[in-house]
């Protein structure tokens, strides 16, 4: 499958306007462009012949005068006098565009095939070794120039040549190619040579992996390879010896090889060394970070680990049969219900799973990586037939989502992955409902493939279309992430238009403001909040603005806050956190604090308001405790109530009497009111009705002393 299948994304969805094959392939027809072919010159004498190439010639020539640095026509220009065996014309041709840039290792390329193709050989080394003096770094230079020496069978010249190229510290592939050269010569002991002199330059785990693997199946030096493996976990460097890749070609090694017994011995040391199949390493070893790559050729080490004891007993095929009945179970369900996602989710996480395990027993394919892929888009192609239920399609957009997961993280198809995303926006009745997690991700998306364009488009298409919450949330965040501030507050602006009665909105733009040491604007957006006649969660942004501006040491600004917020509501927590303002170094004093508890506590005493001022009292017994005196203190106490258990009658809705029903009520020493004195009045008929029961008793007791 090419790569553009592999990113197009089916939408089984029908479409709505449908097109027959038959006007396909009539549209087709009438589209088509004839094809106009060339003339065929016949040339019959000399003369002809030359007049004809005169003309191909002030075609060429025109065409270079017209665009004279394309390559393109020097080399046709040059091809024409080589296929007219004018030699000398073409190689004129090609020192003119040399002229033209001298720098193109293309143009040098076909200057040399030219002289190749025509057995001068000499002329042929002679640009050849004019390019790579003047083009060291341009590989495909030196590796025509060895072919040429080769072809020609000069050995000698071939291998000089290869080590005027390794003198540049070439890459891999020209060490490889200087051995194999060496190798179809017949001298393996220079190739070995050469290959260590290339493990010796780039000590790494890919020299000498690529090292083992041609002493391997190229020199047949199994003892070599064997030596190699053990150089790498030997010789390099703890960060280079521990990859899981170094274990695994040499278990494997070992295990064709047919030695079972050093590829266990192996395993098992990389399972010590590297912690395979433990979730924590042990408390006692250093703690080391390892790559998220790094991690999945560590777990795939450990499951090969699995897979070659499993080869040794007599279990193969088993997990084929388990995961051929699972699968028949599943589409037995979907086909039943195709609109049960639920079992959809169960089937892809069953796909993927044994795809993980054929890949972890050396046994994976195409077809095996497509089935998962196969699977979600069946699974796509259910849409909802109800275009109300939003809680029938959030089941639904969730396989969206898991199927741009996998493709991402399984596959590291991110293009695919994106393309997926945008599949499922276009699908989305937003006229209905929306879903901000479809945007979010596909966003965040757009920001691992390093395309922060397109994700702004896609949060500003988001805003337009969905404008929930969390979406402007997730965009401040991004551009807050990058430092953009002035976006951040664009996005504020637009927020607030959207939602003036969020709260936290407008106290996350004030702490933006706050952020970046912009004061007064973070005031003037306080204002402006509080200014608002309908707001979701007004105490809290009160609390916020009341402690900006304590924290910027604004005291005054801060009471006249508090006074406004009091002239709104009389809340008991409002008084006492006033009053405790005002015993902090910022406010007036304990004074100042105790006024203004005295204050609260009048305003509460005359709105009739008992528990209220409970609570103030107990908050300003504590400010005494621990800012004022034994005096101060014994007066607070000399203030709290007495609780009282009455009686009340309980009625309904409508006023019918339920019954009676015991509660507490305070009585304050310095309260004069109506229930007071009733309290009182009570009181005194206790003590008159005891006085009675005890002069009654004293008069009995004189009576039987009389008698």
């Amino acid at each position: 499958m090419s790569s553009q299948n592999q990113a197009r994304v089916k939408n089984r969805a029908p479409a709505p306007i449908q097109i027959s094959a038959e006007q396909i392939l009539r549209e087709a027809a009438e589209r088509q462009e004839t094809h106009i072919l060339d003339p065929i010159v016949k040339i019959h004498d000399a003369e002809e012949y030359q007049s004809h190439l005169r003309d191909r010639r002030k075609g060429f020539e025109d065409n270079i005068r017209y665009r004279r640095e394309h390559i393109g026509n020097w080399v046709k220009y040059a091809r024409f006098e080589e296929d007219n065996r004018e030699f000398e014309r073409a190689r004129s041709v090609f020192e003119r565009a040399l002229e033209v840039d001298v720098r193109n290792p293309e143009l040098w390329l076909r200057y040399a095939e030219l002289e190749m193709r025509n057995e001068f050989v000499n002329r042929a080394r002679n640009v050849l070794d004019r390019a790579v003096q003047l083009l060291p770094r341009v590989d495909f230079l030196w590796y025509k120039y060895v072919y040429m020496e080769e072809m020609v069978g000069d050995v000698p010249k071939c291998r000089t040549v290869f080590e005027r190229w390794m003198e540049w510290m070439p890459d891999d592939n020209a060490w490889m190619s200087y051995a194999r050269f060496e190798g179809r010569c017949g001298h393996w002991e220079q190739g070995k040579d050469i290959m260590k002199r290339y493990a010796n330059a780039y000590p790494s785990t890919r020299s000498f992996l690529r090292f083992a693997k041609w002493a391997e199946h190229e020199a047949k030096d199994i003892d070599l390879a064997r030596t190699v493996y053990e150089s790498a976990l030997v010789e390099l460097e703890p960060e280079e010896s521990r990859q899981a890749r170094v274990f695994a070609r040499f278990a494997a090694f070992e295990e064709r090889q047919g030695e079972y017994e050093r590829a266990r011995v192996i395993y098992k040391h990389a399972t010590k060394l590297l912690h395979l199949g433990q979730d924590k390493k042990p408390t006692g070893d250093k703690e080391e970070e390892v790559p998220e790559w790094e991690q999945e050729k560590r777990n795939d080490l450990y499951k090969a680990y699995i897979a070659f004891e499993k080869k040794r007993g007599d279990k193969a095929g088993i997990e084929d049969i388990v995961i051929t009945g699972q699968r028949a179970e599943y589409e037995k369900r979907v086909t039943a219900d195709p609109t049960d996602f639920d079992a959809w989710f169960e089937y892809a996480k069953m796909e993927e799973e044994n795809e993980e395990s054929m890949q972890a027993g050396s046994n994976s394919s195409t077809d095996n990586y497509n089935k998962v892929r196969e699977v979600y888009e069946r699974a796509i192609g259910n849409v909802p037939p109800s275009m109300e239920d939003k809680q029938h399609w959030r089941r639904y957009i969730y396989l969206w989502i898991y199927y741009a997961l996998y493709e991402e993280l399984q596959r590291r198809d991110l293009y695919r992955a994106s393309k997926i995303y945008d599949a499922c926006i276009d699908l989305i009745p937003h006229a209905k409902f929306s879903f901000s997690k479809i945007w979010i991700n596909a966003a965040k998306l757009h920001i691992r493939r390093k395309d922060l364009v397109s994700a702004r488009k896609l949060l500003g298409k988001a805003i337009g279309l969905c404008g929930k919450e969390r979406i402007f949330e997730e965009y401040i965040a991004l551009e807050l992430a990058l430092g953009e501030v002035d976006r951040c507050r664009s996005l504020y602006t637009n927020y607030l238009k959207a939602m003036p009665h969020n709260c936290r909105a407008w106290s996350k733009y004030a702490e933006l403001e706050k952020s970046v040491g912009e004061s007064e604007r973070c005031r003037a957006i306080y204002e402006l909040a509080v200014a608002q006649p309908a707001l979701d969660m007004p105490e809290m942004l009160w609390k916020n603005y009341i402690d900006f501006e304590i924290e910027e040491s604004e005291g005054d600004k801060a009471r006249a806050l508090y006074e406004r917020l009091l002239e709104k509501t009389g809340h008991v927590k409002v008084w006492i956190s006033f009053a405790q303002f005002e015993g902090t170094e910022v406010g007036k004093g304990v004074d100042a604090a105790r006024s203004t508890f005295d204050r609260a506590h009048e305003r509460l005493k005359e709105a009739g308001l008992k528990e209220e001022r409970v609570l103030l009292l107990d908050a300003w017994r504590v400010f005494e405790k621990t800012k004022g005196d034994a005096q101060s203190l014994a007066k607070v106490d000399s203030m709290l109530p007495r609780r009282v258990k009455r009686k009340r009658m309980r009625t309904d809705e409508d006023g019918a009497e339920l019954g009676w029903e015991e509660y507490f009520d305070y009585h304050f020493p310095n309260d004069e009111d109506a229930n007071a004195g009733n309290l009182k009045i009570l009181e005194m008929a206790a003590k008159w009705k005891q006085a009675q029961q005890a002069e009654s008793s004293s008069s009995e007791e004189e009576d039987s002393d009389d008698e």
